[in-house]
């Protein structure tokens, strides 16, 4: 079949293939060191047909972690683990960027050494934390000090380096989901009065100067893309005037020629969607990826009305490795099945087949069941 999403496009830097976009997804599987492995592996390579496949969320530092066996990228072993996953996704002819994390106060004190998260706050969030004894109330954060900034973007920059090493394709700064530069960013959140907090200025400088760092260890800003979300209220990062958080964020990444901006678009809950893409592409004129409970057919009418230059797919690609040969072949799509998102082990993770293809063995008959 024809469709506009599975034509090629350029993001910055990336040429892709197709327009669909694999879109970070946590599912805590790594180990008790936080580095991939065979299975993450064989995971990825299985996805390496989408024209941009996006990391899951990865921590920065120890002090960037918020739930258990998710991965990082702050020691050798883990840029060496990660080698194994960039390989394979690069020898199936795929393209992989590695999304860096810091979840800021979206963590528990089990996690840290003073048991103390950092945010922009030191007001807890309404939100849980996946720890060894399964979802728990997250822990009263720690607000950061003013002199500590420059520590947390050299974090970021240091965490491209490794990326870099790794042999990611890019990099994507996670400014979305209620972690720590929303957190930033939110006036529901941040409550400082320094030269990070106040201001729409104050409240984006932290993103921005994460971003110059990341850019400039990467070495080219077409190979760094951001993911916002801000609208959506995640974890209470509400935002009393978010259309201009983010037509002032667009100015400053479109001065900057990163590779794209990647939104999760806000959906009420009759299903309509708000108009808070339009404020960012207002000042945006870059490459543009939506993100948000897209189905090929909406993520085809988004690309051929002009609205996104790409559509990421979260669970779709779950239950669905070859999700862009389905939709040119018209295949049916699998059902993801949501008791394994989370956990260990292969059954809902490398268990799914391609289109023709039998379920492996050793897992459940029927895992998308």
């Amino acid at each position: 079949m024809t469709s506009p999403l599975l034509d090629p496009v350029r993001l910055g830097s990336l040429s892709l293939p197709n327009r669909f976009v694999m879109a970070p997804l946590t599912r805590t599987r790594t180990t008790e060191a936080r580095v991939p492995g065979a299975m993450n592996a064989e995971y990825y390579r299985q996805r390496a047909g989408a024209g941009l496949i996006v990391s899951e969320a990865v921590a920065i530092t120890p002090e960037a972690v918020g739930y258990k066996w998710t991965p990082g990228l702050w020691s050798q072993e883990q840029v060496d683990g990660w080698r194994t996953v960039t390989d394979a996704v690069h020898a199936a002819g795929g393209r992989i960027v590695a999304q860096l994390w810091h979840v800021g106060r979206i963590s528990h004190s089990s996690f840290h050494a003073d048991g103390l998260p950092v945010s922009s706050t030191d007001t807890a969030a309404d939100a849980k934390s996946f720890t060894e004894d399964g979802y728990v109330p997250t822990s009263t954060p720690r607000r950061l000090r003013t002199d500590e900034m420059p520590r947390v973007v050299e974090d970021y920059r240091r965490a491209t380096v490794n990326a870099v090493a790794a042999g990611f394709d890019g990099v994507e700064v996670h400014a979305a989901n209620g972690y720590l530069l929303e957190q930033f960013l939110a006036d529901g959140v941040n409550d400082r009065t320094d030269g990070y907090g106040g201001s729409i200025e104050n409240r984006a400088r932290l993103t921005l100067e994460v971003v110059d760092a990341v850019v400039a260890a990467a070495g080219d800003p077409g190979t760094v893309g951001i993911r916002l979300s801000l609208g959506n209220g995640s974890s209470g990062t509400s935002d009393a005037d978010p259309a201009a958080v983010l037509a002032h964020l667009g100015a400053g990444l479109d001065r900057r020629g990163l590779a794209y901006v990647h939104y999760v678009e806000p959906v009420t809950d009759d299903g309509r969607r708000t108009d808070l893409s339009e404020a960012l592409r207002s000042t945006w004129t870059g490459p543009f990826v939506l993100a948000q409970g897209f189905t090929p057919e909406t993520g085809e009418q988004a690309v051929a009305e002009g609205r996104a230059d790409a559509v990421a797919f979260g669970k779709a690609f779950i239950g669905n490795p070859d999700l862009p040969e389905r939709h040119r072949t018209g295949a049916p799509l699998a059902d993801a099945d949501p008791s394994t998102f989370y956990g260990e082990g292969p059954e809902g993770y490398t268990s799914y087949p391609a289109a023709g293809e039998d379920v492996a063995e050793d897992v459940a008959e029927d895992p998308a069941a």
